[in-house]
């Protein structure tokens, strides 16, 4: 069992360019080669395009951005290429392409298109950052821990501070302010423009569906089909949406709840049962921990093992080593460079928006989210590194409108932890005109193509195949995995 969390996440005019500046890019010739070492599957083959580190100076400093492609088999069907991103931010998606087509993205998808991935800026091997964070530092994990006081707030601060610190005097440092969501959509605008395509198609999930509301707004007129799939609230991943990942759980634990109740791991014979379980392991453990694992981590683990129905067994099974004293289970493999994972991160979320500057303001909120949203709230409510980044930033976020045309399919699990349906409906509000979305009446983070609902699915291989989307939003009905 993993005691780190993984996330598998103001007033601005859209920004079509950078003033004065010309996002478009000469035609490249790609020239596509074996991928680097850490991708292993044979199916893909990679490149590098290079694009200026600070769009405001086009011929100043430049970085590498590594792409890979996982190349249609039906030149007939070719329709062009669909870029691709599996979220984050920080996480690698260069072998993202592979992952899909192992997971089940449909034939008639990969014919349609070559499948584009990209490690944005600033992650993997596109010139990655480092804050560089000691093993204790990352083993916090990207939450703040469990606040159950004012005091909690106040002496995380000191932790918070020094992070910031540390990426700004790192050897990275110079790159942070250019990290941003804005400048990864204009490094896709860049990637189109390499491959020779008049037009993209892109399909991203969680953070990776704001990166495409960014797109979409930037460069209205370039993008073909656009699918967002397990999406952000139009604010990205900003103070909002951290404090949503305990209303996520509020919204996902009942399933479990269901799943564990009555069953052969012993931690309740009712829902109500399984849930007062929940708040028995925390205090538990942070009385005394097990493994290293404390209540905020145990708080983690529960939330991200949440994401699927596949690890529910995993998870009862962790409970019950917990409550028991048996050996724990084996949780899934830990991410690689999880030192690049988080600095990106911190680089994209604490550059793209303003966060609250004071120690009080972070105070009230855990007050309140703890009360609203006792499972998580008193954590995800709390300070972090964001608190004390630096006040000048590049550019204001993105603001995410119905200017453009209607070319956005949304795709959204009801209950899902990571992304709730409610941050969707206010993204499916901003687009307007431009966008439908269908949402599915199930649990987990992600729909398309892992999820069983079929209904949901369709929707999203009709639409990337034939351009045809729902007349209007649609509600899915829920649908057995088997």
């Amino acid at each position: 069992m993993r005691k780190t969390l993984t996330l598998a996440f103001v007033t601005a005019v859209a920004v079509t360019a950078v003033p004065g500046v010309s996002t478009a890019a000469s035609p490249d010739t790609v020239q596509w080669g074996p991928c680097p070492e850490e991708v292993t599957s044979p199916l893909l083959e990679c490149s590098t395009l290079e694009v200026p580190l600070d769009y405001r100076d086009p011929d100043g400093e430049k970085i590498e951005i590594a792409i890979s492609r996982l190349a249609s088999e039906n030149p007939a069907q070719r329709r062009g290429v669909l870029l691709t991103n599996p979220g984050g931010p920080g996480g690698s998606g260069l072998d993202y392409p592979a992952v899909l087509a192992g997971s089940g993205l449909p034939e008639n998808v990969l014919d349609s298109y070559d499948v584009i991935g990209f490690d944005p800026r600033g992650v993997g091997d596109s010139a990655p950052v480092t804050c560089d964070l000691t093993e204790e530092q990352q083993a916090r994990g990207n939450f703040p821990p469990y606040a159950y006081t004012a005091a909690d707030v106040a002496a995380e601060a000191g932790n918070a501070r020094t992070i910031a610190e540390q990426c700004f005097s790192s050897d990275t440092a110079s790159m942070l302010p250019h990290i941003t969501t804005a400048n990864t959509a204009r490094d896709m605008d860049r990637i189109r423009t390499a491959l020779g395509e008049p037009e993209i198609s892109y399909l991203g999930a969680s953070y990776g569906s704001y990166l495409g509301a960014v797109y979409a707004t930037m460069f209205p007129e370039r993008g073909d089909r656009i699918v967002l799939d397990s999406n952000m609230g139009p604010g990205g991943y900003d103070v909002t949406a951290m404090r949503s990942f305990a209303r996520g759980m509020a919204d996902r634990f009942p399933d479990f709840a269901a799943f564990a109740a009555g069953s052969e791991y012993g931690l309740g014979d009712t829902p109500r049962e399984v849930t007062a379980k929940f708040y028995e392991l925390v205090e538990k453990l942070d009385a005394t921990p097990v493994e290293g694992i404390d209540g905020t981590a145990f708080r983690g683990v529960t939330f991200e093992w949440l994401y699927s129905d596949a690890l529910m067994p995993l998870l009862a099974e962790a409970w019950q080593a917990l409550d028991t004293g048996k050996p724990l289970p084996q949780g899934p493999p830990p991410l690689p460079n999880m030192e690049n994972l988080m600095a990106a991160r911190f680089a994209v979320i604490c550059g793209d928006n303003r966060w609250p500057e004071t120690v009080g303001e972070y105070q009230r909120n855990v007050a309140i989210d703890r009360l609203l949203y006792p499972m998580l709230g008193g954590s995800t409510a709390g300070i972090g590194p964001c608190a004390f980044w630096p006040d000048t930033r590049v550019e204001p976020p993105v603001r995410i409108g119905d200017d453009g045309p209607s070319n956005v399919l949304m795709v959204q699990n009801e209950r899902d932890p990571g992304t709730p349906l409610a941050g969707a409906r206010k993204l499916r509000q901003a687009f307007g005109q431009r966008a439908t979305m269908v949402t599915a009446d199930q649990g987990g983070h992600g729909v398309y193509p892992f999820g069983p609902n079929t209904c949901a699915n369709d929707a999203v291989t009709t639409f990337l195949t034939t351009g045809q989307r729902p007349e209007h939003d649609r509600a899915c009905a829920a649908e057995s995995a088997g």
